[in-house]
């Protein structure tokens, strides 16, 4: 049996780097595999500081997202992390089991921490083996990924394969990855080498989730280009960051590949592209948009669909919790 597990920060100021890399993603899986949960992770947001009324709201507006895209919450599990306390369980039993050599060589912790490390939080330098219990606490066996999350995955991996060796088992699955195409990882609209995030401080480097039209138009006009015209073929756009970011975004807004987007708009300059590109991202974007601020005015209905999803994964990984528990030797009379 296939099992779908994945997560997504309740960071607030959810953008279009978010919906392509990830949430859209979800529509799709939901349509592949019969299986599927999606998890907003609260518990991995609190490594850093958050404002509790904040990650309140942030959560429910993640949720809504999911919703909103598509994400159908009677065909598959929404719920957050925090609600269900097996991941922490097994997040410790999983500190036990990763060793502090593997956790030393996690480049976002470097990348996150900077160069005052003695600073971070634990909750920072041990995140990784949460991750590995949010996925195997339900026995996970396909996890879509981002390129910049693929070595916290092969974590995951060398977690479930060292425990099954350590307690003679084959308790837990060795997960794969699914790696999506076109426009994973979106870049900022005003550096093309820098990912797009809600921390950058400039709001014309991102669209998000709840900007209007008028506000999706006029940042993709002030994006960053280059003076060159389109090219014609892919390679063209090698050493042009932001052209390349332009054009992977219509593509992945718009189904097609590059090559279909190049040989559309190849060889025309960016007042012909840009236009073309706000038409299409206010098209794809606006009915989610209209979605998202209707739920967020409704929470009752969002916490509703995370509470249920919230039951229904609790269902689903008490079993396992207690058969792990059983296999390490914790006594439960």
């Amino acid at each position: 049996m296939k099992r779908i597990f994945s997560g997504v920060q309740p960071t607030g100021n959810l953008h279009l780097g978010n919906y392509l890399g990830a949430i859209r993603n979800w529509v799709h899986l939901q349509d592949d595999f019969e299986d599927c949960l999606f998890c907003v992770v609260d518990m991995h947001a609190i490594t850093v500081w958050q404002d509790p009324a904040d990650l309140i709201a942030n959560t429910r507006e993640v949720a809504a997202a999911m919703i909103a895209a598509g994400v159908d919450p009677e065909r598959n599990i929404i719920f957050n992390q925090s609600q269900v306390s097996g991941h922490a369980e097994l997040a410790w039993i999983f500190n036990c089991v990763a060793r502090l050599g593997w956790l030393d060589r996690m480049t976002q912790f470097k990348e996150k921490a900077g160069t005052d490390k003695e600073r971070a939080s634990v909750g920072l330098y041990a995140y990784p083996n949460l991750m590995a219990a949010d996925i195997l606490l339900y026995k996970g066996t396909h996890v879509p990924v981002g390129e910049d999350q693929k070595q916290h995955l092969e974590l995951a991996r060398d977690i479930a394969a060292k425990f099954n060796h350590d307690y003679k088992t084959e308790m837990f699955p060795i997960v794969e990855p699914l790696i999506f195409g076109t426009a994973t990882r979106v870049m900022s609209l005003k550096d093309g080498t820098k990912k797009m995030s809600k921390s950058d401080p400039s709001d014309l480097s991102r669209i998000t989730m709840t900007d209007d039209t008028d506000a999706i138009a006029r940042k993709i006009k002030k994006a960053k280009t280059d003076p060159d015209g389109l090219p014609s073929e892919a390679k063209g756009l090698e050493g042009r960051p932001e052209a390349a970011n332009l054009v992977g975004i219509y593509a992945a807004l718009s189904g097609t590949e590059v090559t279909d987007v190049l040989g559309e708009f190849g060889g025309q300059g960016f007042g012909v592209f840009k236009p073309a590109l706000a038409a299409l991202a206010v098209e794809k974007l606006s009915p989610i948009q209209d979605e998202v601020r209707r739920l967020m005015d409704d929470t009752a209905a969002v916490d509703a669909v995370l509470r249920s999803g919230a039951e229904r994964a609790r269902a689903l990984a008490e079993p396992i919790l207690k058969e792990v528990q059983k296999t390490v030797g914790f006594l439960h009379p």
